[in-house]
């Protein structure tokens, strides 16, 4: 065990644990006012959901370290086969939430399948091109992405455009991970061309039937504090507010005045802003550079895999923690449309920060793997073994 633990990427593990612990301070922070007021509970209540699901998730973690990659080759296949199922379920039997059907409910426990597929589609891509010795033509790397299309497409009729934005991102970045030589490559680019064009002009022109009149409203994002006093404004512009209030130092931990219900749900994607309004210019550029630390240890774990099975899962977490900041801080100062998508280790929700965590232990299993190997054949080469 100890030997183990011993070839884990420390500092992914330490800037994480710092970013884990930083979220569940800033949970507290920005969500006790809404526990009380809102949802008529002590001020503790999502601090503890929190944590209990990080628990969770860490023991979880803790299990993966110690299973062999190549023990989820099978049990990828089966899963996203029944992730699309469940996604197919969703639209009869799951639950509204901010104008999606995203949610089921089960035993008084929210439970987002989506959040689930990202984690599914990178686990089944790893081992859908990584036990593959040569991709001979176009058809053995587009066959794959068939089940992540149909993924894609039925999370965007929830709708939730964000999760689906960043499913086709983790699948883009995974492809151009492949060892892919230059003519099939080009094939290729011109067949995602094809379809990325063809789908752009199919949701021009039927925006309406899949998305209501909110989220469709969400695409006027420019100058939202002209429209302080509508939905497409209001939110975005409360939070330019509470990151003008926090300057370049912060009021202080607890001080927020912006999430006394000015700014809505502001634990959830829209926790940044009260970060900064507490801590500062500094406390965000920290979070910034910690993120940096976080994404770099992740690419040299990606470049040092022994194989293509372990080097995908890095690049797909990489990819998916990437464009959740991407998306998320793009969304808030209004250089992209508002899509609700959570801020990595410091925004509330179970069902990501439960997968979030899953995909790091994963990342450090494949760094585990990527040393074993690397010492079985410096070893081997002194003939040791």
């Amino acid at each position: 065990m100890k030997d183990k633990l011993r070839k884990i990427d420390i500092p992914l593990l330490l800037v994480s644990s710092i970013l884990l612990v930083l979220g569940l301070v800033m949970i507290f922070s920005s969500s006790s006012i809404a526990a009380v007021l809102q949802y008529n509970n002590t001020e503790y209540y999502f601090f503890k959901k929190q944590l209990l699901i990080i628990i969770g998730g860490i023991i979880i973690g803790f299990i993966i370290l110690f299973i062999p990659i190549k023990k989820y080759q099978i049990p990828a296949f089966f899963m996203i086969f029944a992730i699309i199922g469940v996604l197919f379920a969703l639209q009869t039997y799951g639950i509204v939430t901010n104008n999606a059907r995203s949610w089921f409910k089960i035993f008084g426990i929210s439970i987002q399948p989506s959040e689930f597929s990202k984690t599914i589609i990178i686990l089944f891509l790893a081992f859908a091109y990584g036990c593959r010795k040569r991709f001979k033509n176009i058809y053995d790397i587009f066959l794959p992405l068939i089940p992540c299309i149909i993924i894609f497409g039925l999370v965007f009729i929830e709708p939730d455009m964000g999760t689906a934005a960043i499913i086709a991102v983790i699948c883009m970045f995974i492809f151009f991970s492949l060892p892919i030589n230059k003519n099939n490559l080009m094939n290729i680019m011109k067949v995602i061309a094809v379809i990325g064009i063809a789908f752009i002009i199919y949701f021009l022109n039927s925006n309406q039937k899949y998305l209501t009149d909110t989220q469709a409203s969400r695409f006027m994002y420019k100058n939202p504090c002209k429209r302080y006093e509508e939905d497409t404004g209001y939110q975005v512009c409360n939070g330019y507010i509470a990151i003008h209030n926090g300057g370049v130092k912060g009021t202080g931990l607890g001080k927020s005045t912006q999430k006394y219900l000015y700014l809505p749900e502001a634990y959830t994607d829209f926790i940044f802003p009260i970060v900064v309004e507490e801590l500062g210019l500094i406390g965000g550029g920290i979070i910034l550079i910690l993120y940096l630390i976080v994404l770099y240890r992740i690419l040299v774990i990606a470049r040092n895999a022994s194989n293509l099975v372990g080097s995908i899962i890095a690049f797909g977490t990489f990819a998916q923690i990437m464009t959740h900041i991407t998306v998320n801080l793009g969304g808030l100062l209004a250089l992209m449309p508002l899509t609700g998508v959570p801020l990595p280790f410091l925004s509330y929700g179970g069902s990501y920060i439960l997968n979030l965590i899953i995909l790091l232990s994963l990342t450090q299993r494949v760094a585990i793997e990527s040393k074993e190997d690397k010492r079985r054949r410096e070893l081997k080469k002194v003939g040791c073994l």
